[in-house]
């Protein structure tokens, strides 16, 4: 049990430091100063920076998975639900304006580095792209609802990228309340 919890703590602390500094930024003995193991402990748990990463990217993804789990216990309806995700920019605006988004950079990082584990964390993405399109598609937009879901990622990802860039709060929720009522314009008119 004590194994199973400093490998998690390890994995928390690097999440945290590679959403914080940049994975490529974040060495072994950040993580493990953060952690305040030794690192003998350390590499008991995790002999390469990359396992951390695809530990740290599993652990996003059951994340992930659990709060788009909690959104359709929140979200009574379709509209609702996608309301979840825009607002989650309202929920993380401090991190964001300090970080971005923790998917997108990343994603970014990850991309430019050319990493063997880019595409796992784009499933990151495509895990909000397939449960978008699932509301839009409940909402009667079976037709464009892929459209409209990669629509509300990009916006939402310009949105923490300008906001981080500005350090401006304010952007976020002029931004959030114009998503709402884009929303709104695809509810089926009854």
């Amino acid at each position: 049990m004590k194994k199973q919890k400093t490998r998690d703590h390890i994995v928390e602390a690097a999440d945290q430091l590679f959403y914080q500094q940049g994975y490529e930024h974040t060495s072994f003995t950040d993580i493990s100063d953060a952690v305040q193991i030794s690192r003998g402990n350390f590499y008991y748990h995790f002999k390469t920076k990359d396992d951390i990463l695809d530990a740290v990217i599993s652990a996003r993804m059951d994340k992930t998975r659990k709060m788009l789990a909690q959104w359709e216990l929140d979200g009574s309806t379709p509209q609702g639900r996608i309301e979840c995700f825009i607002r989650i920019l309202i929920t993380n605006r401090d991190k964001i304006l300090n970080y971005g988004c923790p998917v997108g950079t990343l994603t970014t990082e990850l991309a430019k580095l050319n990493h063997a584990s880019r595409e796992e964390a784009n499933a990151l993405f495509t895990l909000f792209r397939t449960w978008l399109e699932e509301q839009f598609i409940l909402l009667g937009r079976s037709k464009d609802a892929d459209d409209l879901a990669m629509h509300l990622l990009a916006r939402s990802q310009g949105v923490a990228t300008l906001a981080s860039a500005f350090h401006d709060a304010k952007f976020i929720d002029q931004e959030v309340a114009q998503m709402c009522d884009w929303l709104n314009a695809y509810m089926p008119k009854e």
